[in-house]
């Protein structure tokens, strides 16, 4: 990529949703038509004593402007980019020589996600590490979710958002290489990105590894293949409604999900507790503020309907690389317990043509800058610390 192409003028951003939003909201939460339950459990989905007492919480205890004061010390921007405001996090390292690093959150998260995590990368000798394994973060909100919506803007896909935040690393922030981390369609992005751009793309860190779903020929499988196998076909059979739904008629879904914060709500909080490492107590684990905070970020924002959309395109547009090629760049991965897929090196290989480090975590699923931080955050420095 070239710098200076085009002139860029980033914006400084801090969080303000507006009065009406929030009294608007506790409205909607005080009038909520509940379903019947046939059965109580998870077993057809949320719960309904949990997500009654979700929305009892949400309604009268939770605190979005205290929330929101904590994630503007944040340093934020907007920057105008491929037709859209793009909203980003940009944190300076404190260390001798700072490594630009790009973190890319996933659905249905949020920037958000990466509040902890951000001071163990920026300023790593503040929590015991070392001075020189410090980054600068950059964390965008993906084009279509959060304050990078406006209604009725252009969609994107997986590669036209890389291409999108490849500018924002060169062109706009002058950084000609950088590492880029990420779960979910952040590991998307990041694999793309290694992909299309390897002259800028130090090394790629993921915790989901994006081989296509479809069941590679494989000819006399070992048995650690076999048993991915059987652990695909049994998330496609039970684990990929949503998938389906949000990959082929977003827009019918998102009339419901915009108009009912409590049809958000269940939505988002049914995956948190699916794909997390909390045996089944999603709150205990990441706490309820952390888990209303992101469902705050769709609400206010009206940016469920646009965060569909990586979805939609998937469905119909080409693989994140071509057909029998492989991404070259380095590559880190971190496998977690509880991660929905898990495949094994072998597999992984066939896209991945040099992963140079793969290492079991102890604890931790989808969500592993909200769930395990501190492990995430050493896991990262140990990857990119032979490549500065």
């Amino acid at each position: 990529m070239s710098i200076g192409v085009k002139s860029y003028s980033p914006r400084p951003f801090s969080i303000a949703v507006p009065d009406a939003t929030l009294e608007d909201l506790k409205r909607r939460l005080s009038l909520v038509r509940w379903p019947d339950e046939v059965e109580p459990g998870w077993a057809y989905g949320v719960d309904l004593k949990y997500l009654r007492s979700f929305v009892d919480y949400w309604r009268d205890e939770y605190d979005w402007r205290k929330n929101e004061v904590a994630l503007n010390e944040l340093t934020q921007f907007t920057v105008e980019i491929d037709s859209i405001d793009l909203h980003y996090v940009h944190v300076e390292g404190k260390g001798p020589d700072p490594m630009p690093l790009l973190l890319t959150h996933g659905w249905p998260s949020s920037f958000a996600d990466f509040r902890r995590i951000i001071p163990m990368l920026t300023d790593p000798a503040r929590f015991g590490g070392d001075p020189s394994d410090a980054f600068t973060v950059v964390a965008p909100s993906i084009p279509g979710h959060g304050f990078s919506f406006k209604p009725n803007q252009h969609r994107f896909s997986i590669p036209e958002i890389s291409d999108t935040f490849a500018k924002l690393m060169v062109d706009v922030l002058g950084y000609r290489t950088f590492g880029s981390q990420g779960g979910d369609w952040g590991a998307f992005v990041s694999s793309r990105l290694a992909y299309a751009y390897p002259r800028n793309v130090r090394g790629i860190q993921i915790s989901l590894l994006t081989i296509p779903r479809e069941r590679p020929t494989v000819d006399n499988p070992t048995h650690e293949e076999n048993q991915y196998f059987e652990q695909l076909a049994e998330w496609l059979k039970e684990e990929t409604g949503y998938v389906q739904i949000m990959g082929t008629k977003p827009q019918t879904l998102a009339y419901g999900l915009s108009d009912s914060p409590v049809g958000l709500a269940a939505w988002i909080l049914e995956k948190f507790r699916s794909w997390t490492d909390c045996d089944g107590n999603a709150d205990a684990w990441l706490g309820r503020d952390v888990l209303a905070t992101n469902v705050m970020l769709y609400w206010a924002t009206g940016a469920i309907g646009s965060s569909f959309w990586p979805y939609y395109a998937r469905h119909r547009g080409p693989w994140i690389v071509p057909p029998g090629e492989r991404i070259q760049v380095p590559c880190g991965y971190a496998e977690f317990p509880k991660e929905f897929l898990r495949p094994p090196r072998s597999l992984a290989e066939r896209m991945y043509g040099n992963i140079t480090r793969w290492t079991k975590m102890e604890r931790g699923g989808h969500f592993p800058a909200l769930e395990q931080p501190e492990e995430l955050a050493k896991e990262i420095r140990a990857f990119f610390r032979t490549l500065r």
